[in-house]
């Protein structure tokens, strides 16, 4: 049986990988289902039984969305230093510990949502008949689901392997926290050169879920430890951007987001850490490097993980993003593919990022093709 499950970008927020404890959940898409395969995000590898993100505080609202002619659409997240300040307070190490990959959206909102009221902590229902490759709650059998989905030396061609590498990619990429539905969920993201100094490269599902509402409480921890740790700082979204075709449908071509973050003590993410360069309309096929940091066992979110191998196209014919072999599980949602990639410097070019898998291929992680809509979206979020 073929279920795709949008691990990591496919439908809505959903698509993110879930935190710790999760191998993620599938929300439906909110595109027309096609004749024989239907998108869905978040991850659902594996019988779900964690525990609920923790405590639940409430979003913090920002002024309505502005739909931009280009077919862009912004959202101001925490617009003073206060808001920004309230962001970063709420993130606890407890909190952080507690966070579930952006995938389980979907699970803990249906049927009347398992967040009707505070959870602090509460443990999640078990669930039956969830494992990969069986048939996602209302979908049909047969129908394809994509799922949400990110010390030796480094190799050409891995699945899931930890980065001990260190340079360049050890601090460029880290983890996202961010709150849905009053739940708190966690993503990967990557900086990127931009004219601002401030811009991260994520999925589109962690930054907005699909036509549904925009991500609070964002905040970027780059070269995240495990234990909470923040070595380079926190920093809080300022305004965050998604393709028009995301926030119309989920459209999963179109599953990229830009964030423009605020300063961390008065410092620019860009000249803290540094920037990956980023390509558009890049020529398709080849080696790539992908990068994140999978929650779900047998990973734990605490440590940066990567897959190698050669790209190639969307066999179902689904979408037009590509596919890499990558058992990364819920969490990797949003982190950067890189071709270029120099694995001795950690230095390399993103042209794609994690955003989905097919249930009956667990080993395979696919991503948009960055084109001219992510290269608009690039350019005025690296003006924000």
């Amino acid at each position: 049986m073929t279920l795709s499950t949008p691990m990591l970008a496919g439908a809505p927020l959903l698509a993110g990988l879930i935190g710790s404890a999760l191998v993620g959940a599938a929300p439906a898409p909110q595109q027309a289902a096609p004749p024989v395969t239907a998108p869905v995000t978040g991850s659902i590898t594996g019988s779900i039984t964690g525990s609920l993100a923790g405590s639940i505080a409430g979003s913090i609202a920002g002024p309505a969305s502005e739909a931009r002619p280009s077919g862009i659409v912004e959202h101001v997240a925490a617009r003073t230093r206060a808001d920004q300040q309230r962001v970063l307070d709420y993130w606890t190490p407890q909190r952080m510990a507690r966070a579930l990959p952006i995938g389980l959206l979907g699970l803990v909102t249906r049927d009347k949502g398992l967040l009707s009221g505070p959870t602090g902590g509460r443990a999640l229902p078990a669930l039956t008949g969830q494992a990969a490759g069986q048939a996602v709650p209302g979908r049909t059998a047969g129908t394809v689901v994509r799922r949400h989905h990110a010390a030796a030396a480094p190799s050409a061609s891995t699945v899931g392997t930890r980065w001990a590498s260190g340079g360049l990619v050890a601090r460029t990429t880290g983890r996202v926290f961010l709150t849905v539905a009053g739940a708190d969920f966690v993503c990967s993201a990557s900086t990127v050169k931009s004219g601002n100094k401030d811009l991260v490269v994520t999925a589109g599902h962690c930054v907005k879920d699909g036509a549904g509402e925009w991500a609070a409480n964002w905040t970027f921890v780059p070269g995240y430890g495990s234990g909470g740790r923040a070595p380079f700082g926190q920093y809080a979204a300022r305004r965050m951007f998604v393709a028009g075709p995301w926030a119309r449908s989920g459209d999963d071509n179109y599953d990229v987001g830009m964030v423009a973050l605020a300063t961390s003590r008065g410092r620019h993410v860009a000249d803290v850490v540094g920037t990956q360069e980023i390509a558009f309309n890049a020529p398709r096929g080849g080696q790539a490097f992908g990068f994140g940091y999978p929650a779900d066992p047998p990973y734990n979110g605490g440590h940066l993980v990567y897959c190698a191998g050669r790209l190639r196209d969307d066999p179902h014919k689904q979408t037009r993003d590509q596919g890499l072999g990558c058992a990364m599980t819920a969490g990797s949602s949003g982190g950067p593919w890189m071709t270029s990639f120099n694995a001795a410097t950690g230095r390399g070019t993103i042209t794609s990022l994690s955003s989905f898998k097919y249930s009956d291929d667990q080993r395979t992680m696919y991503g948009p093709y960055l084109g001219d809509a992510a290269k608009a979206l690039y350019a005025m979020a690296g003006r924000a």
